[in-house]
């Protein structure tokens, strides 16, 4: 990742933590809306960088934000492990979206995300004009579910980048087989973050304590995706998916009447976001939803985060690697 790619933005909750977001400008003027990407329970902005990339540099380039949510990426860890829930992590995208100026945005939700962004949806409908729900939806399988509260916290920290490409391959080479070791390397540099030139975890361990307290059966949020219904959704799913099934995509196309699917051919839960055709399937949904709503607001990307700079806790700089 070059210093050219985006300029990071690092401002403060307002019960006091520090966060990480990133800022793709787009290469031209285009009118497009923004669009804000929302990553994983354990996931981070660099999960996007592929697809930020694309949809600012394309046919019709916008402006993409990314956001670290509090303990994952380069996000400050919360003291208390309870403030790792979904509403609590929702206000931390509201007050990023207000402190930029964004409204009636595109949004990228892969898994938490998408999460996030199904309650965003009844709450603060205005900040959101469509959404890509990343392999999730109202009804979350049992069995994925416990695939992932059997490694969260428990993946061993590698010894240095070769043995984090190798932990990766182990956890995704069945629900991912056609990937390289070169994209198990890839997914690694996006999973842990760097210090010093070795890997380290990419998330407050404590997540985990989140999914051990679950018990009896997972909430299905309905009524949250309901309140998509003014919106366009694409719904992404990974054709070897645990978490998201066919059945539920069918039934959230019977609810939605603006509903669109695609479905990602041999990748599990969730898609990563990297292949060309999930990327121009994204973007073609982004220019037709553009094309429906021509009131959709401005990103006002590279000024208005200058002149945020000068009256809110934020600061951006370019960043050369990561």
């Amino acid at each position: 990742m070059t210093a050219q790619d985006f300029e990071e933005i690092r401002f403060t909750s307002r019960d006091g933590l520090r966060l990480y977001g990133r800022h793709y400008k787009a290469a031209a003027v285009s009118g497009a809306r923004p669009v804000v990407c929302l990553a994983g329970l354990t996931r981070n902005s660099r999960d996007f960088h592929d697809i930020a990339l694309a949809l600012s540099k394309g046919a019709k380039p916008r402006d993409v934000y990314t956001l670290d949510t509090r303990g994952r990426g380069l996000s400050e860890y919360d003291s208390d492990w309870k403030n790792y829930a979904v509403l609590i992590e929702m206000q931390d995208v509201i007050d990023f979206m207000t402190m930029l100026g964004l409204r009636d945005a595109g949004i990228i939700g892969t898994s938490r995300g998408g999460l996030i962004s199904m309650v965003l949806a009844a709450v603060q409908p205005s900040l959101m004009g469509a959404v890509v729900l990343n392999d999730i939806g109202p009804v979350i399988e049992t069995e994925g579910l416990a695939r992932i509260a059997g490694y969260v916290g428990r993946v061993p920290l590698p010894k240095n980048w070769p043995d984090a490409a190798r932990i990766v391959g182990d956890l995704m080479q069945r629900d991912f087989p056609r990937l390289s070791e070169d994209d198990f390397a890839a997914v690694a540099r996006q999973l842990f973050n760097d210090k010093n030139g070795k890997p380290v975890s990419g998330y407050d361990p404590k997540l985990a304590r989140c999914l051990s307290v679950l018990d009896g059966p997972i909430p299905q949020l309905w009524p949250q995706f309901e309140a998509m219904k003014r919106i366009p959704v694409l719904v992404l799913r990974g054709a070897n998916s645990d978490l998201l099934s066919e059945a539920t995509v069918e039934e959230m196309r019977q609810r939605h009447p603006h509903l669109s699917s695609y479905t990602v051919p041999d990748q599990g839960h969730a898609p990563l976001l990297r292949d060309e055709p999930t990327i121009a399937a994204v973007a073609a949904f982004f220019a037709e939803t553009d094309e429906r709503n021509e009131s959709a607001a401005p990103s006002g990307a590279a000024d208005h985060v200058s002149r945020l700079v000068s009256t809110s806790p934020l600061s951006t700089r370019r960043e050369n690697s990561v």
